[in-house]
């Protein structure tokens, strides 16, 4: 039983298509009360089992989720609770699902830092990735959860530095995701926390600039550039941020970054061939994308 951040809530949770987006499916298919059945029937009791066997560790869905992960996804706090103090340093703490997810990554889905915190501290580790190359931490970021941010950050700086940098399989890293989904005070608490503010994503080269620009969001331009992002980083496609303000709405974010912009860099990179002949060209996404705005102009 895997789990969707973008649903209103775990009983209205329902299977997605887009497997990036997808973070849980099919939540539905246990009632509350069969759920009660199932923890009672589990017997979650520290006086009835010695510590290294219980009975309900080995017990798992479907769908590869633990009678944990049930708790955590139906919010049975006191269960999950239950179950992490019994499992302290336990390998039970880390499985995953069929969607690689552990009962870290859907208490910060599901908004439970108190969940978050006691995970962390039984010995949880934040460093595993969902089947989107996503930790708990990236989904934080993704979803704007501060609360969550800030406990898994306060909790995991032994390992802080690598996952901040890690990619996901989309390539983006936690700053990544802040900026394309808008959360300033993420963008600049990752910062602080010592994020590569000028690092570039795997797909085409942008840095949290070039996204900024792509967004249209003149704020978090503004931030960046206070930040200290470096104006002149090209992408993979050899264009700064100001290039890719060509034909776009947004006259405050092209004045921001024409000022500090490099004087041989406002220019767009020459095309060794002519526009005519862009379809047979290898040229990246910025690259023809820009070329058919300025076209427009």
């Amino acid at each position: 039983m895997d789990y969707d951040s973008d649903t209103a809530g775990p009983k209205q949770a329902k299977a997605l298509p887009c497997q990036e987006d997808r973070f849980d499916s099919g939540l539905d298919s246990m009632k509350d009360d069969e759920l009660a059945s199932e923890f009672e029937d589990m017997s979650v009791d520290a006086h009835e089992h010695t510590e290294e066997y219980e009975p309900w560790r080995s017990a798992v869905t479907e769908d590869g989720d633990t009678p944990l992960h049930l708790a955590v996804i139906h919010e049975a706090t006191e269960h999950a609770l239950q179950m992490i103090k019994l499992s302290h340093n336990h390998p039970f703490l880390n499985l995953q699902n069929h969607q690689r997810q552990t009962a870290l990554h859907l208490a910060v889905i599901t908004e439970q830092p108190q969940l978050v915190e006691r995970l962390l501290k039984a010995g949880c580790d934040p460093r595993l990735a969902d089947n989107s190359g996503n930790t708990p931490l990236h989904i934080a970021c993704k979803k704007g959860s501060l609360t969550c941010f800030s406990v898994l950050t306060q909790n995991c700086q032994r390992h802080l530095t690598s996952i901040v940098s890690f990619p996901n399989y989309s390539g983006h890293n936690c700053l990544h995701l802040a900026s394309i989904n808008g959360f300033i005070s993420l963008v600049e608490n990752l910062v602080q926390l010592g994020a590569d503010i000028n690092a570039q994503e795997q797909c085409s080269g942008r840095t949290a600039l070039h996204l900024a620009v792509d967004l249209q969001n003149p704020t978090l331009v503004r931030c960046l550039l206070a930040l200290g992002a470096n104006v002149n980083c090209l992408n993979y496609g050899g264009f700064t941020a100001y290039h890719l303000t060509y034909g776009r709405q947004s006259d405050e974010i092209r004045h921001q970054l024409y000022e500090q912009t490099a004087q041989e860099l406002r220019e767009l990179p020459e095309s060794e061939s002519d526009e005519s002949d862009m379809e047979d060209l290898d040229l990246s996404e910025d690259e023809v994308s820009i070329r058919f705005r300025m076209a427009q102009l």
